[in-house]
């Protein structure tokens, strides 16, 4: 059954008025404030109650919330949800987002650092007995799920860990909006409290997440935390977007297309289909140069590696014209260490 699109819906139906409301270009179109028709994501009772809704439905959750902030709104209100609900400290690798050393240090909560090393310039995931010492002298534990990198820690052994120790379990997933498909690798499965940077692997505008609760007991702490720390102005063209690429079909052809892809060229493996990682070590910016003089951009360049992001929007097309473009480039050998400054880290303040 094909899912309904309220909010887009909404704005297709929206007739021609005379603002007198912001914004201040004054323009008719789908860049509009809560009007009497819009609904209002404060207290939604109309089209955006029902888009959460469905979102929470697809995600497997008991409450969803819109985000037009990014991912980073969602880890301001997941820290605060731990911290209303009597948290001190939190466990979080040392290669977690900034947002959530900022958000620890905004609500005074303490952070255990759990341990991750490097190898071939990459921080592995903290094993479960890393993750289990951390989590001894914390009162939750926050985890990347998957990384930059597409890897992902060791979801089912670490949430019975923390179901066992009575403790919440919180993932930043925003890199994994489009795993909700795949319940073995999705942050949903397992997690008290999750986030979906949704506009980074799915159709949706720049901006554009989702916050989850899994139970009601933590959905009413992660809406305080969501009123506080989510724009008061929302955009409705990043709403849209967002309930959009969340009912947006899955692509399982250009899935196992990527799959050869990393086969065929020497892709570093991960369990993340959306993740191109190839290794070009010395050869990194020489590469970054070449490729995007034809027109190809990478997602990042860490002086190791460069990484090509998929979405289920990705054509098959395209992903071959990047195969003939990379049959060409040199490689070189990659460092051990990731390059300074390359990868964000925490450090303790003196």
């Amino acid at each position: 059954m094909k899912e309904r699109l309220y909010i887009a819906e909404m704005l297709r139906a929206q007739k021609k008025h005379i603002s007198f409301h912001t914004p201040g270009h004054k323009r008719a179109g789908a860049d509009i404030t809560e009007l009497g028709y819009s609904d209002c994501l404060l207290s939604p009772s109309g089209v955006l109650k029902k888009a959460q809704e469905d979102i929470a439905r697809i995600l497997g959750a008991k409450r969803s919330f819109l985000l037009t902030d990014g991912s980073t709104s969602g880890v301001f209100s997941m820290l605060w949800a731990l911290k209303a609900t009597g948290a001190r400290s939190v466990a979080a690798p040392v290669f977690s987002h900034p947002s959530v050393f900022h958000a620890c240090k905004a609500f005074g909560l303490g952070i255990v650092p759990v341990f991750q090393h490097t190898q071939f310039g990459i921080p592995a995931q903290p094993s479960f007995q890393e993750a289990e010492a951390a989590l001894a002298k914390a009162d939750a534990l926050l985890l990347t799920s998957p990384d930059y990198y597409g890897n992902f820690p060791d979801l089912a052994a670490i949430s019975a860990l923390c179901k066992g120790e009575n403790k919440p379990l919180v993932l930043d997933g925003a890199h994994g909006g489009h795993l909700h498909f795949v319940p073995a690798l999705y942050a949903g499965s397992y997690a008290d409290l999750w986030v979906d940077g949704v506009h980074k692997s799915l159709p949706a505008l720049t901006q554009g997440a989702v916050v989850s609760a899994k139970s009601e007991e933590w959905a009413k702490p992660l809406q305080e935390g969501v009123t506080m720390f989510r724009t008061s102005s929302p955009s409705y063209p990043i709403m849209a977007s967002v309930e959009y690429a969340v009912k947006y079909p899955r692509n399982e052809e250009l899935e196992c297309a990527a799959d050869a892809f990393k086969r065929q060229y020497g892709c570093v493996k991960n369990a993340d289909w959306s993740k191109l990682l190839l290794p070009f070590g010395a050869n990194c910016n020489a590469a970054q140069r070449d490729l995007e003089r034809h027109g190809v951009y990478p997602e990042f360049n860490d002086g190791n590696y460069l990484m090509f992001y998929l979405s289920p929007c990705t054509k098959k097309g395209e992903l071959k014209q990047l195969g003939k473009l990379l049959g060409r480039l040199p490689r070189g050998g990659v460092a051990e260490n990731a390059p300074a400054g390359a990868i964000p880290m925490y450090r303790e303040e003196k």
